[in-house]
């Protein structure tokens, strides 16, 4: 019998319950959505784990737009156009 050998390419289950938490909060329950339809997780951990700086990447599930960076992952609001930014 082989031994299994853990995959590092696995997605860790801390950024996608992050990912999900955040959009259960904001009323979208997660059996309404398939992630993996709106963005490769294993890659944005890798463009993460990667980076020297500071990156954002946004994506959008079921219309709540997120942006997700090394310290969490945050519900970008629509501000209407021509709002001052404060």
């Amino acid at each position: 019998m082989v031994p299994s050998i853990p995959r590092d390419s696995d997605p860790s289950p801390d950024l996608v319950v992050k990912i999900v938490e955040t959009l259960e909060v904001h009323g979208l329950p997660s059996d309404s959505y398939q992630l993996h339809d709106a963005v490769d997780v294993e890659a944005l951990e890798q463009l993460l784990a990667s980076s020297a700086g500071d990156v954002e990447v946004r994506f959008t599930v079921e219309g709540i737009q997120l942006a997700v960076t090394h310290d969490g992952v945050d519900v970008l609001l629509d501000e209407p156009a021509g709002a001052p930014d404060q």
